[in-house]
């Protein structure tokens, strides 16, 4: 199983959903409201996938979108981030993908997606 996970700082009810309405097929996901964690489903090249949606993350601004299954729209968190940032007009953050399990977030870089242009920074 392959996961992405990006953060979407002040996400607007239904744009994940038309945002991935176009990438992906069968999308069942309830994203009308997103103050709790909403779960969804689709396929991608015939293959079931996870969509889960955790408001709140970092903060009360962003909102963590985690995709799992077998196959997957984008290679990587940072391509899925400059999707999303194309669709959503607002900031995107991801993992630059060398953080493991246990390192100390605090001294993690992210790569931030804004109108500014895509940044290595420290979360806050």
């Amino acid at each position: 199983m392959k996961d992405l996970e990006i953060y979407v700082r002040d996400l607007e009810a239904g744009a994940v959903s038309q945002w991935l309405e176009g990438q992906l097929d069968q999308l069942e996901l309830d994203d009308s409201q997103v103050d709790s964690v909403i779960k969804g489903t689709a396929l991608f090249q015939g293959a079931g996938l996870r969509i889960t949606l955790y408001p709140g993350a970092f903060g009360k601004r962003f909102t963590s979108l985690v995709m799992e299954g077998e196959a997957l729209p984008w290679s990587s968190d940072l391509d899925c981030a400059r999707s999303a940032w194309r669709s959503l007009d607002t900031e995107v953050r991801c993992s630059p993908g060398d953080w493991m399990e246990g390192d100390p977030v605090e001294d993690e870089k992210w790569w931030r997606l804004d109108h500014r242009g895509e940044h290595l920074v420290n979360w806050n």
